[in-house]
């Protein structure tokens, strides 16, 4: 496989990922009934589910690079949430802030574990 292929398999999983994230946000910013952005936290949680489901797939390169680094990397957002845990914090909601942090690290890796383990077992 080409260095431009693989390329263009990454910018078309970029491309439909931050579409994604866009829409998700959009949806749950209209929703937001607490100070948590659960649009981040969603897209953030179920992008760790969906890689581990990838990995624990063995998944070949081809789609690891338009799903896994493509779309989940355009779909996830670190920046947003340290955005998101810093605001907390700066605004002297350091409880939300360490709440956000810390439940968003741990979901994510039980998440993508279960997602590894659930790609084993459909795909293993």
């Amino acid at each position: 496989m080409s260095s431009f292929f693989h390329v263009v398999l990454v910018a078309a999983g970029g491309f439909v990922g931050s579409v994604s994230r866009y829409y998700v946000s959009q949806f749950a910013v209209k929703r937001r009934v607490s100070k948590i952005p659960w649009g981040t936290l969603f897209v953030n949680l179920t992008g760790a589910f969906l890689l581990g489901l990838l990995y624990g797939a063995h998944s070949p390169s081809s789609v690891l690079l338009l799903a896994g680094t493509g779309f989940m990397g355009a779909y996830t957002t670190f920046s947003t949430f340290m955005h998101e845990t810093m605001s907390f914090a700066l605004n002297k909601q350091g409880y939300l802030s360490m709440l956000y942090l810390c439940g968003s690290l741990l979901l994510g890796i039980a998440l993508a574990y279960v997602g590894m383990q659930t790609g084993e077992g459909l795909f293993g």
